[in-house]
């Protein structure tokens, strides 16, 4: 992280706060790309459509609740709620709770994280001036095969349940609203 980055770290007080701080995430097509030293400076390339929110063409759920729009002007870190499917770059404590082991390969490994840092009542902030860049890469093997096979997407529809199941058990009624989430999707 900048300097910049941890200044704001310690100015939102991230030791005594739960918060988990969201990482405005960007795409190219281009596999090479100057990285741009500012905000201003993303925002051009992202005007001229050199770079484009991250997954906006494939999986745009995964992002938009970031608000992108708000993030253009902003100045001030800024709180977002949880909505189905986020699924952001975040900076957490160390003490944050972990990924669930259950989610290895492709599928659902940083939406659980997020609905686990929603249900301990994380706050969501979003940084107004960091950003990270994706770069463009051959996909990777669990990706295929989350593509190619049904087995794949079944035994992960199952661990879905089950992760469910467990949030039901651990957070009581407040995890009803993802299971009702994830029912109406």
């Amino acid at each position: 992280l900048s300097y910049h980055h941890r200044n704001s770290i310690q100015q939102l007080e991230l030791p005594q706060r739960k918060a988990a701080l969201i990482v405005p995430a960007f795409e190219t097509l281009h596999y090479r790309l100057t990285f741009p030293k500012s905000k201003a400076e993303l925002l051009s390339m992202l005007d001229m459509g050199s770079l484009y929110t991250f997954r906006y063409h494939v999986w745009p759920k995964g992002h938009a609740p970031t608000d992108y729009a708000k993030w253009r002007t902003a100045t001030v870190p800024y709180r977002v709620a949880w909505q189905p499917d986020f699924e952001p770059y975040v900076v957490v404590r160390r003490d944050c709770p972990k990924y669930d082991q259950r989610f290895v390969g492709f599928g659902w490994n940083k939406v659980s994280h997020i609905m686990e840092l929603d249900a301990q009542e994380y706050e969501l902030l979003v940084l107004p001036n960091a950003f990270m860049i994706h770069m463009p890469h051959a996909p990777s093997f669990d990706i295929s095969k989350f593509r190619l096979s049904t087995g794949y997407r079944g035994c992960l529809q199952t661990l879905r349940e089950e992760f469910h199941q467990d949030l039901s058990r651990r957070y009581g009624a407040a995890a009803l609203k993802y299971l009702t989430a994830e029912r109406s999707l």
